[in-house]
């Protein structure tokens, strides 16, 4: 009998797929069954979304978005009793993101991911990490001060970003008639325009300063016109794991709770970067305020 059970058991471990075996492990959801057994944590980067996430002058994934995701991946190893969890990066673009995402390629993506009702449906988010917005990158010898003074002219945008979708609702609403070309990724849209094979770059204003700076253009480039699209980021995860949406609640709140958000906040924004650059970005109102709902929210839980 004994020989019996250990043959069957052999045979449903060959048939099942991976996850079910692993969700056996008492107390923890599959994903987080997962990490355990792995004793790692698959991170999604960028790899021009600075100060996000971007490659230093080494290659190596940094931003403000991955540290998050690291002091998340330190609340994991907690929660799964393994402090030594090891960190895979794995880079994605804006197209292959959520797709990693639900194809199980990646734990966490740490970039600069909008939070929208549409893309909530497929996927969870954490906490407000950024509020950003659509504007232009010109030429600073154009003479453009805002997306109807394109009418007729090519503008570039990153596929797959809400972005593309910002500039043909822009188009539509004031009859311009652009033609609208996408590009893989934001340094493939930045050298289109570099090179004078668009007129216009569109993604979030916030990226287009970080990009200016990497490549040294302010005396090149300059960014202009008014928000059109509001742009609230939050680092992705996979949808219906309610153990994992947990942890990184938790994470947010005691960074919170513990003044660690304003810092780092400051440190990728305010502060010259590792990579070298300064943005000079003040935390907006309405960032600020969410940081501070998080503190009170774990004072009150505690």
């Amino acid at each position: 009998m004994r020989r019996l059970i250990q043959t069957v058991c052999l045979m449903l471990a060959a048939i099942l797929p991976p996850h079910f075996a692993l969700a056996q492990d008492v107390g923890l959801s599959p994903s987080l069954a997962r990490i355990k057994a792995t004793h790692t944590v698959r991170l999604g980067y960028r790899e021009a979304s600075l100060p996000f996430s971007y490659l230093d002058q080494a290659n190596r994934p940094i931003g403000y978005s991955l540290e998050l995701c690291e002091a998340i991946v330190e609340e994991i190893g907690a929660e799964v009793d393994d402090p030594a969890l090891k960190i895979e990066y794995v880079a994605v673009t804006p197209e292959t993101r959520i797709p990693a995402v639900l194809n199980d390629r990646i734990d966490l993506e740490c970039g600069s991911t909008t939070a929208n009702a549409e893309r909530a449906r497929r996927v969870a988010f954490s906490s407000l990490i950024f509020v950003a917005g659509t504007k232009l990158m010109v030429s600073k010898a154009a003479r453009v001060s805002g997306i109807t003074d394109l009418k007729g002219k090519t503008i570039v945008v990153t596929k797959g970003t809400t972005n593309e979708q910002a500039i043909h609702a822009a188009d539509k609403k004031f009859s311009l008639g652009l033609k609208i070309v996408t590009a893989d990724d934001h340094e493939q849209a930045y050298q289109m325009l570099a090179d004078g094979k668009v007129d216009a770059f569109a993604t979030d204003d916030v990226l287009l300063y970080g990009l200016i700076a990497r490549h040294k253009a302010q005396a090149r480039m300059k960014v202009v016109g008014d928000f059109l699209s509001y742009e609230p980021y939050g680092l992705m995860f996979r949808k219906g794991d309610r153990q994992l949406a947990a942890v990184v609640e938790r994470t947010f709140r005691k960074l919170a709770t513990e003044n660690d958000l304003l810092p780092l906040y400051r440190k990728w924004f305010m502060q010259r970067l590792p990579s070298g650059e300064k943005l000079g970005i003040d935390i907006s109102p309405q960032l600020e305020e969410s940081f501070k709902v998080l503190s009170m929210a774990r004072g009150a839980g505690n």
